[in-house]
């Protein structure tokens, strides 16, 4: 796994917990980590990450809606 340092201002008032389960919750929004990967770079369970996810507006479930409604109308 890479390690990545940031700079951020001081004035920002974030813990590094709270930095890394932000671009983990992003990064897994994005498709670009399993829910897995992101509860290890969140440092979290995954149970714990995904009941976390909604604090930042992430939906668990990580696809489109247009393949949801694929879903609906195949089953």
């Amino acid at each position: 796994m890479k390690t990545v340092t940031l700079t951020i201002p001081d004035t920002l008032e974030m813990d590094n917990n709270e930095i890394a389960m932000l671009v983990a919750a992003q990064l897994y929004e994005q498709g670009k980590l399993t829910l897995g990967q992101a509860a290890e770079v969140a440092g979290l369970t995954k149970r714990t990450f995904a009941e976390l996810l909604g604090k930042y507006n992430v939906s668990i479930f990580n696809y489109p809606a247009s393949d949801l409604l694929s879903d609906v109308a195949n089953a």
